[in-house]
């Protein structure tokens, strides 16, 4: 970003890029993109903002000039989720902690900003864009048809998507095989003998929700399941326990419960043993993520692991590396989470 400065007489000023978007009529974001010859506004606002500046006789700073060409020493990861999930969740955790790690290795700090909806997400992308507050984001949760993906291509920043994989972009992502770990998971139920499933998943406009929720509705075909069902929930702990609440005062209740996180399962199970559903024994439970909560609760949860803080630090390199040469297009598959089988799941009582 350009400082720049007017003479008024004998004594120099410095108009702020508040002043020359007020005399303008535009956002001190669009000033910043006119200035600095970046795209983000029409030609009609570009010339517009630059005859303002001209006419307050700026011209840009040598020393500032300089300060443009060094780096902001870090890198964005803006969140729409609500705070609350954010708060109980400890993927969550696992990856600022990962995201973390992997950029003090390059004495890049991680500037976390939380907003209510994909609106305001991209808001921010322009806005810490055009201030020049970091040098790349991170991008988690691919939407289907997303509409950050061409924005953030539009602003040209370095950014790493973490999910996918993703067709049609110029963006950098890395990504594991969801599908093929939903598959593990509905086989090795079906192997137990369950044929009615449960699937408590997370937000449906995410495309790893909706892979999980493709295969779980294939695999009823392949295993001839007499059930299969996915419902969508904000992956908070109180939808997983109405959820689970509601599919077991069915006549007809589900054997065994996919659950898209730990929170959630956690959440379950407590509702299984409020409602007198033994677990493994009348319900078997299944998790995603595979955090500390599976492990300690009890009965202990069979679960899809991997390492989440590992892939985060590696998607942190490779953002580095993206910074450093922006010409690159990275495409990193992590490995698929692997199904630890523990004291949650068991055959169906009435096989």
């Amino acid at each position: 970003m350009f400082l720049i400065y007017a003479e008024e007489g004998l004594r120099m000023t410095r108009p702020t890029i508040a002043d020359i978007a007020q005399r303008s009529g535009v956002s001190k974001g669009a000033v910043s993109f006119a200035l600095n010859g970046r795209p983000g506004v029409s030609e009609e606002t570009r010339r517009r903002i630059l005859a303002v500046a001209d006419e307050m006789n700026w011209r840009p700073h040598r020393a500032a000039r300089s300060l443009g060409k060094s780096r902001a020493g870090a890198v964005g990861l803006i969140l729409s989720r609500p705070a609350l999930t954010l708060g109980v969740e400890p993927f969550f955790g696992q990856v600022v902690s990962g995201l973390q790690a992997g950029l003090a290795e390059d004495g890049t700090a991680l500037q976390l900003l939380v907003v209510g909806d994909t609106e305001s997400e991209m808001d921010a992308y322009r806005t810490w864009s055009a201030e020049q507050r970091v040098d790349g984001f991170v991008l988690l949760d691919p939407l289907a048809e997303d509409p950050r993906i061409p924005e953030l291509e539009r602003l040209g920043v370095p950014v790493m998507v973490m999910g996918g994989p993703l067709e049609n972009t110029s963006l950098s992502f890395t990504w594991a095989d969801d599908r093929e770990a939903m598959h593990e998971a509905v086989d090795y139920l079906a192997a137990l003998g369950h044929r009615r499933v449960v699937h408590v998943a997370g937000m449906p406009q995410f495309l790893h929700t909706q892979r999980r929720m493709k295969v779980l509705a294939e695999a009823k075909a392949r295993h001839e399941l007499a059930e299969v069902t996915s419902i969508p929930t904000d992956y908070s702990d109180s939808e997983g326990a109405v959820i689970t609440r509601r599919v077991l005062s069915r006549r007809e209740r589900p054997t065994a419960i996919v659950y898209d996180s730990d929170v959630m399962a956690v959440a379950g199970l407590g509702v299984a043993l409020e409602m007198g559903v033994r677990v493994p024994q009348d319900l078997s439970i299944l998790s995603f993520d595979d955090s500390l909560l599976a492990r300690l609760t009890h009965p202990a949860l069979t679960a899809l692991t991997r390492d989440t803080q590992g892939w985060a630090a590696e998607a942190a390199r490779e953002l580095i590396r993206l910074i450093a040469d922006p010409t690159l297009t990275l495409r990193h598959k992590s490995s698929t989470p692997v199904l630890v089988p523990r004291e949650s799941t068991h055959p169906p009582a009435d096989r």
